[in-house]
């Protein structure tokens, strides 16, 4: 009786995903190549993974490489390269999250409270162009800049600060250097989540505010941010997840022999151990063991958010 009950269930879900299939085939027969293009680009390589546990090289095939178990993940416990490119990641990307969280809504507040619409249009795509350079441009803007004869030792020299040093063979400063100019490209690009959100908040909460005496920033504190706080909170917890990736393009642009030690982060180890080096299957475990963290990132993440906000998950 009850297999017959569950298999009508079936009969009956199937009927509905028919018909509603049937209301709008078009849609979803335009969804059909994405999810074509998602199973063979990134469903079907996850076989890969078995690499992760094998002595593979370029002649072996998948199934015909040795298998070793857990011993890449034992070498990479004790590769000191490895845990300094780990140390170097999570100083870039806290100096990224910290300034960079932060940033977006500080900017998208003030476009925001702007009156005249064409400023407002020319501030937004000020904002906006450096996203859109890649890091082969603004790599070579920023080399020019720290370099001894640059634009920063110019203005140092102008406030009375004396200086010829390359500030980019400085190892000390390249955690700054890499995680400020990362802030600079891509803060205007990340007010758009804001700006459109911000949009959509009914106006006369502000206006009975304005009754009722609230000044500007008490309007902002209490209306503004509160109405955007699901995607601050969807954007921090994908700001904390990714704490363990790195702007590989970024790197290899200003990465020198001078600073590597505090340049190195896990991407770049990884390009170069995996390409360069040859060695596949240290670096597909390197990478499955990021995964790993970064997905328990996401979840830890998400569980705290959803206390913080009423108990309402944003995912």
């Amino acid at each position: 009786m009850e297999a017959k009950n569950a298999k009508a269930a079936s009969t009956s879900r199937f009927s509905k995903w028919w018909k509603d299939f049937g209301h709008q085939w078009q849609l979803q027969t335009m969804a059909i190549p994405g999810i074509i293009y998602m199973i063979i680009f990134s469903f079907i390589p996850i076989y890969g993974l078995v690499i992760a546990f094998k002595n593979y090289t370029v002649i072996d095939t998948i199934d015909g490489a040795q298998w070793v178990g857990l011993e890449n993940f034992r070498i990479i416990m004790e590769d000191k390269y490895f845990w300094e490119s780990v140390i170097n990641t999570l100083g870039i990307s806290g100096l990224k999250l910290a300034f960079g969280f932060v940033l977006p809504i500080i900017i998208a507040v003030m476009i925001y409270e702007l009156r005249d619409s064409v400023f407002k249009r020319v501030i937004q795509t000020i904002s906006y162009l450096p996203h859109f350079l890649s890091w082969i441009i603004l790599g070579g803007m920023i080399i020019t800049w720290f370099s001894s004869n640059g634009m920063i030792n110019e203005l140092l020299n102008f406030i009375g600060i004396q200086t010829k040093q390359n500030h980019m063979l400085d190892v000390s400063k390249y955690w700054w250097i890499a995680s400020l100019s990362d802030v600079w490209k891509e803060a205007g690009w990340g007010t758009i989540l804001y700006l459109a959100t911000m949009s959509k908040i009914d106006p006369t909460y502000y206006e009975a505010a304005k009754m009722d005496g609230a000044s500007r920033l008490r309007q902002i504190w209490s209306i503004t941010i509160p109405m955007i706080r699901n995607i601050i909170s969807l954007n921090l917890i994908l700001s904390v997840s990714g704490l363990f990736n790195s702007n590989l393009d970024q790197t290899l642009v200003l990465m020198n022999s001078q600073n590597q030690p505090k340049a190195e982060v896990i991407n770049s180890y990884v390009y170069r151990v995996g390409l360069m080096q040859g060695d596949f299957s240290y670096a597909t475990a390197v990478g499955l063991g990021i995964s790993i963290i970064s997905v328990i990132l996401l979840v830890l993440t998400n569980i705290i958010t959803k206390k913080l906000n009423d108990n309402q998950s944003v995912l």
